[in-house]
């Protein structure tokens, strides 16, 4: 947002810098603990984990263990694929969008993405993503919650529902052309 509106100068005509520059501070503090955790937390939780099973069934064993789990979810993973995108091919030959598959497959990058990184707490997120149920929830919630805050709008619009053709709005402000 604040790319796009720096680049744009009839964007700044309308709207003070402090308030783009606000926008982007207060998206930016609510990243900063998201970040945190994947950054920090998530990688002391792996190096805990490996530890304590490698003391359990030793080190070699641990590493086996993690390079089969990797293997398996990456097998998985493309059975996964493949149907998520065989529904989505179906959808498009019915005539409907495949949004839903899209997203799904979504999720399936970033699952693929924790199976591949090694450790057991990431291996274990990656195989929750690869469960078709825990991943069309996960979906259906972030949808949701996009769809509430007014981060997400559909092109299309609801189902009968007529998209308006206002041309003074771009980017959901309303301009005033004055030539």
């Amino acid at each position: 947002m604040v790319i796009n509106a720096l680049l744009r100068p009839d964007i700044l005509e309308n709207v003070s810098l402090v308030t783009i520059l606000r926008a982007h501070f207060m998206h930016e503090a609510r990243m900063f603990p998201v970040l945190t955790l994947i950054f920090l937390v998530v990688p002391v939780v792996e190096i805990f984990l490996l530890i304590q099973v490698g003391q359990v069934i030793g080190a070699w064993w641990t590493v086996g263990l993690v390079v089969l789990t990797a293997i398996i979810g990456v097998r998985l993973l493309k059975i996964q694929g493949i149907s998520t995108l065989m529904r989505a091919q179906e959808k498009m030959q019915s005539g409907n969008m495949p949004a839903q598959e899209m997203l799904e497959g979504i999720g399936l990058i970033v699952a693929g993405a924790f199976l591949l990184t090694p450790g057991f707490f990431t291996d274990g997120v990656g195989f929750c993503l690869l469960i078709p149920p825990i991943r069309r929830a996960l979906v259906g919630a972030i949808v949701a919650r996009m769809t509430v805050s007014g981060q997400f709008v559909s092109m299309h619009g609801a189902p009968g529902h007529q998209p308006q053709n206002d041309s003074n709005v771009i980017d959901g402000v309303n301009y005033k052309r004055e030539d």
